[in-house]
């Protein structure tokens, strides 16, 4: 999973712990995140990382919106989420809570 979000953006930070919960129970099922964030300041990126408990990857170029990663997955809105299978395809976008959770146990039983 490919999660964009931002230490300033109050939905990404609620949708956090949520994150947080899938990543404990299916880590070690084969769930891998990847957080990228839309900061630009490296001292608030690095507070929500550490208040959040966000555990896995963090990348950021602190470009904001100016973000290439994000530019290179049409990213338009945080948070956003995309769902990729084993080979790298995106198959699931945006999805949240019990829909995220559905997703992923999905994926990781196929």
């Amino acid at each position: 999973m490919v999660d964009f979000w931002a230490s300033w953006c109050g939905p990404c930070r609620r949708e956090n712990p949520n994150v947080v919960a899938l990543y404990k129970e299916l880590h070690s099922k084969g769930l891998n995140i990847i957080g990228v964030s839309l900061d630009e300041d490296a001292n608030k990126w690095k507070e929500a990382i550490a208040k959040d408990k966000l555990t896995w990857p963090q990348v950021s170029n602190l470009k904001g919106w100016q973000e290439p990663i994000a530019a290179q997955y049409k990213v338009d809105a945080i948070p956003a989420t995309f769902i990729l299978d084993a080979s790298g395809k995106v198959v699931a976008r945006d999805l949240r809570g019990a829909e995220l959770r559905a997703k992923i146990i999905e994926l990781l039983t196929k």
